[in-house]
């Protein structure tokens, strides 16, 4: 994993520098997702790694794939340097470090609150609120519902967690009285 990482760096820095230069972040990360996604389907991976099929066969077939006719000409020189270096492959790795990148220059983070019910609109606005505060970035709240916490919500937000469900408590009192 930390070879592919090694491997995939060079390739994310030169796509974040052009998603920078066309001013064109989002839209470079909804792609790299997108293609990402592609590469993980099993039999898409098979093909890539399949050492019979050329090189231009399956820059044709990813570019038809990720809809190359619809991307600008930047990406889909990417996506051909990608194929040309055998590297497709590491497209679940660029993706995840450009996003890294993009939440980092947009100074925003995505938090995933997930509770035991829906949350209203003015739970989830103090909670953004929180979080900027504590964070000092921009928000991007996701919420979620999970039955099994019983009450309360857990916050994710990066490696920070924040749990203060009902299930974990109970938990803790259950460990602490044994």
């Amino acid at each position: 994993m930390s070879e592919a990482i090694t491997i995939a760096r060079p390739y994310v820095l030169a796509a974040f520098d052009q998603a920078r230069k066309s001013n064109d972040l989002k839209g470079w990360s909804e792609v790299l997702q997108m293609a990402s996604s592609a590469v993980e389907n099993e039999q898409m991976r098979t093909l890539i790694l399949n050492p019979r099929v050329q090189k231009s066969q399956l820059q044709d077939l990813f570019l038809a794939l990720c809809g190359g006719d619809k991307l600008n000409k930047h990406v889909n020189n990417f996506f051909k340097i990608l194929v040309e270096a055998g590297r497709l492959i590491l497209l679940p790795e660029i993706a995840a470090m450009f996003e890294v990148m993009r939440t980092e220059a947009e100074k925003s983070v995505d938090v995933v609150v997930t509770s035991a019910f829906d949350l209203n609109d003015t739970q989830k606005q103090k909670i953004t609120a929180a979080m900027k505060k504590r964070l000092g970035r921009e928000i991007k709240l996701n919420c979620e519902t999970n039955p099994k916490l019983l009450g309360g919500i857990v916050i994710r937000a990066g490696d920070k967690v924040i749990d203060g469900s009902a299930r974990t408590h109970l938990t803790e009192l259950a460990n602490a009285l044994a």
